[in-house]
């Protein structure tokens, strides 16, 4: 399983660490009535390692029950979010600056603690896009399909990148404060970050930011969250995004 996904030119989602499963959801939910369940071992694998001779144990080899599974379609079906709220997982992610307002604009069940270039003060990196057209048939946001820049246009963009890490360098080396020289570096800077949700929060970010009609570069971050949070809860996440 990959926990870390590389996204864009230099961005990337990493695994950093989670609590919980598929079984924390459904005994999130059977607590109503006082019950609980547990794991299940899958025995037509236990029956093979038996007869391998191998010294893994058992105890590794279990799975979620059918009727667990059932539940947990139950309650995604009908919108029984809370059971999902329990389980949480914390990634780190490097974006640009522009799509970063994005993922914050996800509030609810999320956390997020982000590099402040009012204590960093070294050369950031910065995004070049994949160049898109702009939108038509009167939409005001959102793109068409991609398209080439000429040599001179895209050198434009660079040029215009470094006069501003240029001018990022200099104001500093004149000991202007790195909270104030930051004002002068553009969207295009990447960041980083440590998002911490709930698994119901983290499949309401993906369903949004997965859908067509988002943005490019947020549907590569979207993508590349659900490589990552789909091993670690595969029923739920399942129910929860199809």
């Amino acid at each position: 399983m990959n926990m870390n996904e590389k996204v864009l030119d230099h961005g990337h989602v990493e695994y950093v660490a989670h609590m919980g499963s598929d079984l924390m959801v459904c005994n999130a939910a059977r607590v109503s009535f006082a019950k609980e369940t547990d794991w299940e071992v899958d025995k037509a694998a236990a029956d093979r390692l038996a007869a391998s001779g191998s010294p893994v144990p058992v105890s590794e080899l279990v799975m979620l029950s059918e009727k667990d599974q059932k539940l947990i379609r139950y309650l995604a079906k009908h919108n029984h979010w809370t059971p999902f709220a329990h389980p949480q997982i914390t990634l780190r992610i490097k974006a640009p600056i522009s799509v970063r307002t994005q993922f914050f604009k996800h509030k609810q069940g999320f956390v997020e603690n982000e590099i402040s270039r009012r204590y960093v003060s070294y050369t950031p990196e910065f995004y070049t896009p994949k160049w898109r057209g702009k939108p038509t048939n009167g939409a005001k946001q959102g793109s068409e399909d991609f398209i080439q820049l000429s040599i001179m246009d895209e050198k434009n963009f660079l040029d215009a990148v470094q006069h501003c890490i240029n001018s990022y360098d200099r104001l500093l080396e004149n000991g202007v404060a790195p909270e104030q020289a930051r004002f002068v570096l553009p969207q295009g800077m990447y960041t980083e970050w440590y998002w911490t949700g709930s698994l119901a929060a983290y499949a309401r970010f993906y369903k949004q930011r997965i859908d067509p009609h988002a943005q490019w570069e947020i549907r590569q971050y979207a993508e590349a969250v659900g490589n990552i949070i789909k091993p670690l809860f595969p029923y739920s996440w399942e129910s929860l995004t199809s």
